[in-house]
């Protein structure tokens, strides 16, 4: 995987809403957080060209965008997949073998906690404590949830979503 950025297909179409979104915030302060999770909730994710979009709308420097971006962790700078996993690590999960039923989840996926599969379909994160200790261990797919997972059955929940 490494540093490789996915093609995201329709990205261009995409800009085109947010340079839309924009004009209505040209020259406004204090909307930044605002402007960027309207335009993450167009694209998906905040790519460079959307970040630059919104530096020269706000007139703010793009470090200044940047930061924000990387500061708050509901921004994401690659594209998410459209099945997004996580896996808690809580601790209840995590010593009823959720670090082997995350292992299993990258060994079947081809990617590592953080990626997102080449085809945009699956997306990977590890998350501390979901609320279903009483599950452990604990896996999320979008809004499904799923108890007592173990490796053996990730192959059969990820059937689900082909």
């Amino acid at each position: 995987m490494g540093l490789a950025v996915k093609k995201d297909p329709g990205l261009e179409e995409k800009l085109k809403k947010v340079d839309e979104m924009l004009e209505k915030y040209k020259g406004k302060k204090g909307v930044l957080l605002q402007v960027l999770q309207e335009a993450q909730s167009i694209v998906g994710y905040l790519p460079i060209e959307v970040q630059k979009r919104v530096a020269e709308a706000l007139n703010v420097t793009l470090s200044e965008v940047y930061s924000t971006v990387t500061f708050y962790s509901f921004f994401n700078l690659k594209p998410k997949g459209k099945y997004q996993i996580r896996s808690c690590i809580g601790t209840a999960c995590y010593v009823k073998g959720a670090d082997k039923v995350l292992a299993r989840l990258e060994q079947e996926l081809g990617i590592k906690v953080g990626d997102t599969t080449d085809d945009l379909k699956f997306s990977l994160d590890a998350c501390r404590c979901v609320g279903a200790c009483g599950l452990a261990p604990v896996l999320i797919i979008n809004d499904d949830v799923y108890g007592r997972v173990t490796p053996d059955k990730v192959p059969e929940i990820l059937k689900n979503y082909e």
